[in-house]
């Protein structure tokens, strides 16, 4: 498995994550959503992978309604606005490959662990 987990440092359900990989020895590659954000190529592939850009925005941020994001016309402007602010993604975001979850999902991630086995 080649497991990433996108998180927010003060992210409880990060941390829930991080343990959870950790309890079973997967290796996983950590990275701080807020300060590397997501490039454009894994944005597309977890945007894919989730069912879409709802599921990646997270409408209890402070920054949903500062930025006014539900106000927004279309798809490409939220999309920006989410890319420009890391700190809009709903988090943990997991990918393993071109699969990804969104959220703290032990049974999605079982499933992959069973895969592999």
């Amino acid at each position: 498995m080649n497991i990433q987990i996108f998180g927010k440092s003060k992210c409880f359900d990060t941390k829930k994550a991080q343990r959870w990989f950790k309890e079973r020895r997967i290796k996983y590659q950590d990275v701080d959503l807020p300060r590397y954000g997501l490039s454009m190529g894994e944005y597309k592939s977890v945007k894919q992978a989730v069912g879409g850009l709802e599921a990646l925005i997270d409408k209890s941020s402070p920054l949903y309604e500062s930025l006014f994001i539900e106000y927004l016309a279309d798809d490409a402007a939220r999309e920006e606005k989410l890319l420009d602010n890391p700190g809009l993604f709903r988090t943990p975001i997991v990918r393993n490959g071109k699969k990804a979850t969104v959220g703290y999902c032990p049974e999605v991630w079982k499933q992959w662990e069973e895969s592999e086995k």
